[in-house]
């Protein structure tokens, strides 16, 4: 081994310090570069050379060689943009996308996405953004005006293509009227019946008369819009009448009546008669509301129409029969309404089964829980019984087997008659308005019918060697041998890092410690062009000892 070896070391340092300053200078050149890694050198000494000595066998190095270039994945800082569709990364795991119509995948930290022409998720290069369908498997839970859908995501098979393929929401009939109300203890009774004093407001309605009762005939009336499964909206109206009671023990008794626009009304008596030139047109429940003297509501009762009743018989209390219940113990009425789909006709839309609530709901319900539960406080009866002829007692009043009373419930207080709350699950048709994405990943849209509706769960990949991956450009990384296999799931889960919606993950390329880098690489590459220079004068010694 001779001078030439130093050179030759030397020069093994001057590529090894300017790949370093390669690396460098492409972090610089990156600091801005949305959900970029960082990359981390390392040196390492290449193969050495035996040579003997005086006390046996050393070594001498031959120079350096690049030992590892990793990435460093350490988390970047959030930048806040106006983009929903804007999202990073808040611990371990990456973004999947790939590319339409192609099972290549790749993994990105880079959450810059935008909806194209056709509905797709996609980043900057056209690759769509990759999740778990939201499976929805219930029609919704009304809070307030909204609606939110009862869903369940499916985390299992291989991720789909985010796409919005349907940017219109469907209309949905109400199946539920929530009606709570204070009705004033000091109000007169108006309508009177001596034969059917609970009742008196049933008797008094005409659904062919305009109105079809009258003001001076009730005590108050509340007003809400439902909705048929056309997304058509009708007026429901309940009407309450105090009732005048002697002996009860300081009970209050209630009568009310819920109905809907006799024109509106779609039943059919019997065959193709409409229910809509009877009387009784537009009267789809009637009942009580029994108070105590706190004037807490303690007990209701609910009749329907029975089935199979002629055109003469429909304003026979007989005829009505004790309502059947819905599984969460409420009583059910059935409407059909007429919808206007032009200005030249009117059709039915069908049936409609709707749940009422005042308050209070039945928690006795044998068998099926949906034709039985009644009870006047001494025994059980069945809801095919008709107890609307002759109740003149407040005893023989039917009520729930098993009541319980919500923590919202209607009340008659001496504070005047107003509604405290009503709201039903109703909608008509909405159009997407906006898209937001949660903490974990789920993707909701928001329609302009007030609904909102989970449409997908983002998948994040992360793997067991991350620094294994294989850097593509474009802010692509690819699996490799090195990283292993992705392991998928949902944000937030599993170890892996929460998504942050309007926000985007910043390079977190420091530049200050770039900066001392690279005022070691170039001392370090300076020190390594001495060695050439010191050997070349060494050698240039050398060939001047003969002359």
């Amino acid at each position: 081994m001779g001078l030439s070896a130093s050179l030759f070391s030397g020069i093994t340092g001057l590529q090894a310090h300017g790949d370093k300053m390669s690396v460098l200078g492409n972090n610089i050149a990156n600091v801005n570069t949305v959900g970029f890694k960082s990359a981390k050198m390392h040196f390492e000494d290449a193969i050495s050379q035996d040579v003997t000595t005086a006390t046996g066998t050393a070594q001498v190095g031959r120079g350096v060689q690049v030992g590892a270039i990793y990435a460093d994945f350490a988390q970047g800082s959030f930048e806040t943009t106006s983009e929903a569709t804007d999202l990073a990364i808040g611990g371990a795991g990456f973004f999947i996308v790939s590319p339409k119509e192609d099972e290549t995948v790749y993994y990105s930290r880079a959450g810059n996405f935008r909806f194209d022409k056709d509905g797709y998720l996609t980043d900057p290069h056209g690759y769509v953004l990759q999740g778990w369908e939201v499976q929805t498997t219930a029609t919704g839970v009304a809070t307030g005006n909204k609606t939110t859908a009862s869903a369940a995501v499916r985390t299992v098979g291989v991720p789909t293509d985010i796409r919005l393929e349907n940017f219109q929401s469907a209309p949905q009939a109400t199946t539920r009227i929530n009606m709570i109300t204070n009705l004033d203890s000091g109000e007169a009774s108006h309508a009177t019946s001596a034969t059917n004093p609970y009742f008196s407001l049933f008797e008094a309605w005409d659904g062919t008369a305009d109105p079809p009762v009258g003001d001076s005939l009730y005590g108050y009336q509340s007003t809400m819009k439902v909705y048929d499964e056309n997304g058509s909206a009708h007026n429901v109206t309940t009407y309450y009448d105090q009732v005048t009671l002697s002996n009860a023990g300081g009970k209050k008794v209630w009568e009310y009546i819920v109905t809907s626009s006799p024109a509106e009304d779609g039943r059919l008596i019997s065959g193709t008669t409409a229910f809509a030139t009877s009387s009784a047109a537009g009267l789809l429940m009637t009942g009580t509301l029994t108070f105590n003297a706190a004037g807490d509501l303690t007990g209701t009762s609910a009749f329907t129409l029975k089935s199979g009743v002629s055109a003469g018989g429909i304003k026979n209390l007989s005829n009505w029969t004790l309502a059947n219940f819905s599984q969460n113990g409420l009583p059910l009425l059935t409407a059909n309404f007429l919808s206007t789909s032009n200005a030249s006709f009117t059709d039915s839309v069908g049936p409609s089964t709707i749940e009422m609530n005042f308050g209070l709901s039945n928690q006795d319900l044998s068998g099926s829980g949906i034709t039985k539960g009644w009870n006047t406080g001494t025994s059980a009866i069945s809801n095919a019984s008709m107890f609307g002829t002759n109740i003149t007692d407040i005893s023989r009043i039917p009520n729930y087997g098993k009541v319980e009373t919500s923590a919202l419930a209607s009340t008659s207080y001496s504070t005047g008659s107003t509604t405290l709350f009503q709201s039903q699950d109703g909608y008509t048709a909405g159009f997407l308005q906006n898209v937001s994405v949660d903490r974990d990943g789920v993707l909701t849209g928001r329609y302009s019918n007030g609904q909102i509706l989970e449409l997908y769960a983002l998948t994040i990949a992360d793997f067991n060697n991350r620094w294994g991956l294989r850097r593509e450009g474009g802010n692509l990384f690819s699996e490799t041998r090195d990283s292993g296999d992705a392991l998928t799931g949902r944000p937030n889960t599993g170890g892996k890092g929460s998504i942050a919606s309007n926000s985007l993950e910043a390079s977190n390329v420091d530049l200050a410690v770039e900066f001392v880098n690279m005022i070691t690489t170039q001392r370090g590459f300076q020190a390594n062009s001495k060695v050439i220079t010191t050997t070349d004068s060494m050698m240039g010694e050398l060939i001047q000892l003969k002359r």
